[in-house]
């Protein structure tokens, strides 16, 4: 007995799959352009429509998205499919959206400050650093750092008597908050997280150790104080260069004769070794061969 096809099932083929001449629908293509609301914030793709050819780095727009918010643009125009609806710019911002700009923003900095003096007077441990206003939507969003669970319901009512609108409290952590911020790194340049770095990636401490980072946690943590972020970008090559050069410890034959490497210069690909009857000598990568270990001798490394 033939099995029964479940309803709404269009034509498949052998495979399961959509029948063999069956035209997938068009996706339309817009001007999309790159938005940014704030300076740190992450960039929104939005449909500049009829404003595309007019469009430059740096202009002020104002988008529809929760009303009427004005951005930067970041990426400039371009001809692309989106296969889902994009918010919309309305128009390039003139100077009554500039000027409702400025005042949203003062009065996020009064609100700012009422909200650390009000989470001072009910002691709670936590650290406001953002706040955003929503002037469309009647909204304010408070954005905190804690280190545990915080009721803070005695707080929300405070901050909506005081800026009349809805109030959001939400939480973020420490990398969010610096990425937020902002601020100079150690290497005495803009945050990475704050420039260009779109999604934090996982970091760990053996790639300061691939990269022979001294584990100082001033040295190779960032103003989140995490690891820094920067520790991925070369983590890749130092792996990939590691594998061509012997371990350190490993016994070596050199042109000065057979020793036992100490250190690996990994970018230069040169390894420093050591003699038992000389100074120690440091040697390109090429002229060095590891030996196999005499017998009954464990390995090093």
């Amino acid at each position: 007995m033939n099995a029964e096809r479940p309803p709404g099932d269009g034509p498949r083929d052998t495979e399961g799959g959509p029948r063999a001449g069956v035209t997938p629908p068009v996706l339309p293509t817009l001007h999309v352009v790159g938005v940014k609301l704030t300076s740190t914030g992450r960039t929104f793709a939005c449909d500049a429509g009829k404003l595309a050819p007019a469009l430059r780095l740096g202009d002020r727009v104002v988008l529809d998205d929760e009303g009427a918010s004005v951005g930067t643009v970041a990426v400039a125009p371009a001809p692309r499919t989106a296969a889902a609806p994009l918010p919309r710019l309305l128009r390039v911002a003139d100077a009554r959206d500039l000027a409702r700009l400025d005042a949203d923003q003062r009065r996020a900095g009064e609100a700012l400050a009422y909200a650390r003096e009000r989470a001072r007077a009910r002691q709670l441990p936590i650290k406001m650093f953002r706040v955003e206003m929503h002037a469309g939507s009647g909204r304010a969003t408070f954005y905190f750092a804690a280190e545990q669970r915080i009721d803070f319901r005695d707080l929300v009512r405070d901050l909506a008597s005081k800026v009349h609108a809805r109030v959001e409290m939400r939480q973020v952590g420490v990398r969010d908050e610096a990425k937020m911020v902002g601020g100079i790194g150690s290497c005495g340049r803009e945050l990475c997280c704050t420039t260009f770095l779109p999604k934090f990636a996982p970091v760990s401490i053996k790639m300061a150790k691939n990269q022979n980072l001294a584990l100082n946690p001033t040295k190779v943590s960032g103003q989140c104080g995490r690891l820094k972020c920067c520790l991925v970008y070369e983590e890749a090559n130092y792996v990939e260069a590691a594998k061509r050069l012997p371990r350190a410890g490993k016994r070596v034959t050199t042109p000065d004769g057979v020793g036992r490497v100490g250190d690996v210069d990994v970018l230069r690909e040169r390894v420093r070794v050591y003699f038992e009857d000389q100074p120690p000598k440091v040697f390109p990568a090429a002229e060095v061969s590891v030996l196999a270990p005499p017998p009954g001798e464990p390995p090093r490394g």
